[in-house]
Order: C-alpha cells, then structure tokens, then sequence
C-alpha cells in the first residue's frame, strides 16, 4: 500500500479541522503546506470547500431545530436544504464544487 505524501495528509486536515470546527482549525497545517509548496490559490480552495461543508452543516442542524421548536423559517430552511440534499453537493459561494 503506498502511502499518501504528506502534503495531501496536511490538506485533508486542514479540511477536516475547519469543517469540524476544531479549535486549532488546522493553522499549523497551512505553515506545512507552504513549506511544501502547496500554490496558496490551492489552500485557498480548501479552506472555502471546507467552509462551505461547515456552514451547510450548521445550516441543516439549525433548520432542524428551528422545525422541531415551530419556527416560521424552517419550512423555507428546510426547502433549500432538501433542494441540495438531491445532489451530492452544492456550490461554495466562490462556485467552486465541493465533489
């Protein structure tokens, strides 16, 4: 099994800490990509990706709250979120694909 160079292992984390909301968010992740000549255009596109996963995921957990609390926004939450749960994902807001 060949192994994955580190400057992917440093990215998936640094995805994976800002998505998960850790409270390092992963910055000693991008001192490594940069040591390892990673185009700052690339970080860029996946502290949005990740972002965007983040807020989706806050956004549904939000929308499901506010339908169990009887909110009057939560009906139209929950239409936009179940309009993208048909696809694999949506857009970020910069448009890139986060698939």
């Amino acid at each position: 099994m060949s192994e994955l160079h580190p400057s992917i292992v440093a990215l998936v984390s640094l995805a994976a800490n800002i998505a998960s909301n850790h409270p390092k968010q992963g910055l000693c992740q991008v001192d490594r990509l940069k040591q390892y000549g990673v185009a700052q255009e690339q970080i860029d596109a996946v502290v949005e990706i990740a972002r965007h996963i983040r807020d989706e995921a806050a956004q549904s957990l939000d929308a499901g709250f506010d339908e169990a609390c009887g909110k009057e926004n939560a009906g139209v939450k929950l239409s936009v979120i179940a309009a993208s749960e048909g696809a694999c994902c949506t857009p970020t807001p910069g448009g890139k694909s986060c698939c």
